[in-house]
């Protein structure tokens, strides 16, 4: 146990000003260089670079980020579009933004190599509505961008011309699904779209479309300037390559951004040797390890790495890389009833299993927190959740169902004690 030694790529930057600035990105940070490389290299070069790299989706679902960039077809004639999805509305996770407001030239030199690989000439940054801030500097990040002819027509003396647009969403959790967010850059009801056919093929505007997350994107500068090769080497896992950036927050003493190699260490070590242990040194309860809609884990099942397939090996998720650590005295009930109420308000409504089966999961859920509970409610909640898991056409579904049965199986105890006490033990 104790402290991995690593290089790091975007956190000494956090809490930098003068870091989002075309200036201090150039001179500091070897901005734009990664982009000049790229230009003299072909489509196939760049992405069997990122093949190499062993980069990984950064936004929740972890696919290889060159298998995906390898989907979209060569000889389409509609225009190609590449979207970052910056739309961070998973609970527990807030490395996205931090990204955004202290290094916006690396994502905006990311995606300028990613249309590169791809063939694009449009990209779009599709950000949360919340981010005000963030989608502000962006704006002028882009500007000096275009002013320094980074971005646009021609750029850097190239025949490679590309366009960036930031995009704010208006809020909807459900447009961090990749085809709802598709929808809502289009104009539409953000709904997600049956698949196939998938973005790679009718994306945007019915053009074949690439949609990938900050992290993966501001990544992809540091793989074309350092080889994919010596990126993933910073990986601890062969599947696996990089930084990850995790957020940790809840009952810890350190809670915030940690960045540390990819399959590097494990949940137990993130706790109690980066983030300090438990608040007030009491006993830790339970931790969901990749934000709000990954499965819950005990206190027993924390020695496991933090990496995509040891956590898939014992039924939960990393995801967005965003961990909830929960004490001994927080009431679960409480916390999987008001996780359930996100997931309720958030559907969009346009499969039945989910609109009707979140909703009742977070009325027995309320029942059970508020002293009205039965026996019978528990074996309730694991059937609605059975017939929504799997059964929707975006994972919102799953999101929510995965949480409640996790909660209910692993934390049986706990919701029988509210069922006969007809309280909340806490309360």
């Amino acid at each position: 146990m104790g402290m991995v030694s690593t290089e790091t790529l975007f956190i000494q930057h956090f809490g930098n000003e003068e870091a989002r600035g075309m200036d201090y990105y150039l001179e500091k940070m070897a901005g734009y260089s990664a982009l000049k490389k790229a230009l003299q290299m072909s489509q196939d070069d760049v992405i069997s670079e990122v093949k190499k790299s062993n980069l990984r989706g950064r936004g929740g679902a972890g696919f290889p980020t060159g298998v995906k960039w390898g989907f979209i077809p060569k000889q389409a004639t509609q225009p190609k579009y590449l979207v970052c999805n910056a739309d961070e509305s998973e609970p527990g996770t807030f490395k996205d933004r931090d990204l955004m407001r202290f290094t916006p030239h690396l994502l905006i030199e990311g995606m300028a190599i990613a249309g590169h690989a791809i063939g694009s000439n449009t990209g779009y940054i599709y950000i949360r509505g919340e981010y005000t801030r963030e989608a502000k500097l962006l704006d002028a990040a882009i500007e000096e961008a275009y002013s320094k002819g980074c971005l646009g027509k021609n750029i850097l003396g190239s025949n490679f011309s590309f366009d960036l647009t930031v995009h704010r969403g208006a809020g909807a959790y459900i447009c961090g699904e990749e085809t709802g967010l598709l929808n809502s850059l289009e104009g539409k009801r953000g709904e997600p779209r049956v698949k196939p056919p998938f973005p790679a093929q009718a994306g945007a505007f019915g053009g074949p479309t690439i949609v990938n997350n900050v992290e993966t994107l501001s990544a992809i500068p540091f793989i074309i300037n350092r080889g994919g090769e010596w990126f993933a080497k910073l990986g601890k896992l062969e599947k696996s390559g990089g930084t990850r950036l995790f957020c940790v927050s809840g009952h810890v003493k350190k809670p915030g951004l940690y960045e540390l190699p990819a399959g590097g260490v494990t949940l137990r070590q993130l706790i109690y040797d980066y983030c300090g242990g438990i608040l007030g040194d009491k006993k830790l309860k339970a931790v969901i390890p990749g934000g709000s809609s990954a499965p819950v884990l005990t206190p027993d099942e924390i020695d496991v790495v933090l990496d995509i397939e040891p956590l898939m090996k014992i039924g939960t998720m990393l995801g967005s890389a965003g961990i909830m650590v929960v004490s001994e005295d927080y009431c679960l009930v409480k916390l999987i009833t008001r996780i359930t109420k996100f997931y309720a308000h958030e559907s969009c409504g346009q499969c039945t299993p989910c609109r009707e089966g979140c909703k009742w999961m977070e009325d027995v859920l309320h029942r059970i927190e508020h002293g009205h509970g039965q026996e019978r409610d528990l074996a309730l909640l694991l059937d609605i959740a059975d017939n929504i898991n799997g059964k929707t056409l975006c994972a919102l579904g799953d999101a929510a169902a995965g949480p409640v049965t996790s909660f209910v199986r692993k934390f049986k105890a706990d919701f029988e004690e509210h069922i006969r006490g007809k309280k909340c033990p806490n309360a």
